[in-house]
């Protein structure tokens, strides 16, 4: 890849795509198993190639291809929302956010990110805590939280033009996910694009410095 090539990234459990609003020269392939979720996604940048399908089946059979990767894992089974509330019940936390963590670290030599909640339990890979996200990367990377919206977490304060006036991402349809009845969850899901740039900037910033490195012979 030379430095002024767009960069190939693939996007993960892209969502609604908050963490890639401000990307810039770039060719996004964005894997969402949602179809009504992908068909925003697909509206909002219309040049992406959008894949409904498996996301965590796509990382292992297409990984290898691109240049940058962002995964962002679903995060309901490692929420503190797990424990909260008389009315939960007990389940298992979802190993593949741990599974994805750990191929990338040991197959993929591009840089990547891995988005997901601080959780309930001690986490078992070290990772960077940015407000309520946590992020594991091959990087380094200093990032600032984007401050919330007043109610952030009450649903009752913050509603979904709210959210969404916040994000700067906005659509018409309203979309609950299986067993969750708040308009505004897949927009509380998204990383905040000022973040994801930050994430970005910092991504594409290791990569020139090893395309440098490699250019004058300082690594194999």
């Amino acid at each position: 890849m030379r430095e002024r090539d767009p960069w190939r990234i693939l996007n993960l459990y892209a969502g609604i795509g908050g963490n890639r609003k401000r990307w810039t020269d770039c060719d996004v392939v964005a894997v969402e198993w949602d179809e009504r979720i992908a068909a925003i996604y697909q509206r909002l940048y219309t040049d992406d190639t959008v894949v409904v399908g498996d996301a965590h089946q796509y990382l292992l059979d297409h990984g290898h291809e691109f240049d940058f990767i962002w995964s962002s894992p679903p995060c309901q089974s490692h929420s503190k929302m797990v424990k909260a509330g008389q009315n939960r019940t007990p389940r298992y936390p979802d190993l593949a956010l741990y599974e994805e963590i750990i191929y990338l670290q040991h197959f993929i030599t591009a840089p990547f990110v891995v988005e997901n909640v601080v959780p309930y339990y001690d986490i078992l890979i070290p990772a960077t805590k940015v407000g309520r996200h946590l992020f594991w990367t091959n990087f380094a990377f200093a990032a600032d939280d984007v401050p919330r919206p007043k109610g952030f977490i009450n649903q009752r304060e913050v509603g979904k033009q709210d959210l969404m006036d916040w994000l700067g991402i906005h659509y018409e349809q309203t979309i609950y996910y299986d067993g969750n009845h708040c308009p505004s969850q897949v927009l509380r899901n998204a990383v905040h694009p000022d973040l994801g740039l930050q994430l970005y900037q910092a991504a594409r910033g290791r990569e020139i410095e090893r395309i440098d490195q490699l250019a004058l012979g300082l690594l194999p």
